[in-house]
């Protein structure tokens, strides 16, 4: 089975909506889409996804479903270098959270104070017993740091959703923290991740992450892939986020 991730466009987060960049990205994305064979469409329940999934789908028939756990993993920490108002939990400082060994931890990087105060294990929690009943339902179990294929499949479900829900899935499903991989990843607006199951022996599979971030259909296109969610490369770079 292969999940495929979709990230929304270029968005406007005070209005939860596409700006014009990120319109012009959903319809870039459409004529990739066929070329998915997916089985299964699925999106976040926010706006800037479902507007993504309405202009990447328009014209096909499909309605994708949605589901909550797809919401963004946006929940709202006081991080130690802002402590008088919060933020989301995973754009940290590089230099306080690379020196806290629990961050590296896929069992305890919930625990510092920040979080816990937050009640982010609980929502983490929450967001993965959905997770892992959809996989259940679509034939794959959790066994240890392993799966079993209880019904193995070649199922391809696409999924609209969001750069920091994505890679806290990837994370679980590969057995490690999701803060590396918060700080050191990026998926660009639509851009596409694919995961699939690998069953080497009968009914034991693992995940392996086949593309991360994947925005060829941009380039194609000779649209560039936009900046939302990285920092400055150079802190003298004026014109990118800091």
């Amino acid at each position: 089975m292969k999940l495929i991730f979709i990230r929304h466009g270029d968005p406007d987060y005070r209005q939860d909506c596409l700006t014009e960049a990120g319109i012009r990205e959903a319809k870039l994305l459409a004529p990739r889409i066929p070329g998915l064979h997916a089985d299964s469409f699925f999106v976040s329940p926010l706006r800037r996804a479902q507007q993504t999934a309405e202009l990447a789908l328009e014209g096909t028939g499909i309605k994708p479903e949605t589901l909550w756990w797809l919401e963004e993993f946006q929940h709202p920490v006081f991080r130690p270098d802002r402590p008088e108002r919060p933020g989301v939990g995973w754009d940290w400082l590089p230099q306080d959270w690379t020196v806290i060994d629990d961050m590296y931890d896929p069992a305890h990087w919930y625990d510092h104070p920040a979080f816990t105060k937050a009640g982010i294990k609980e929502k983490y929690d929450k967001v993965i017993a959905a997770f892992e009943d959809f996989l259940k339902e679509h034939g794959y179990v959790r066994s240890g740091r392993m799966y079993k294929a209880v019904r193995p499949n070649n199922d391809k479900l696409v999924f609209f959703c969001h750069f920091g829900l994505t890679t806290l899935l990837l994370a679980h499903m590969l057995g490690v923290s999701p803060m590396p991989m918060w700080q050191g990843f990026i998926s660009a607006p639509t851009s596409v991740t694919t995961i699939a199951t690998e069953e080497r022996t009968p009914g034991n599979v693992q995940w392996r992450c086949i593309t991360f971030g994947d925005t060829s259909h941009l380039y194609a296109a000779g649209e560039e892939p936009g900046f939302s969610g990285r920092f400055c490369e150079c802190f003298a770079n004026e014109n990118e986020r800091h």
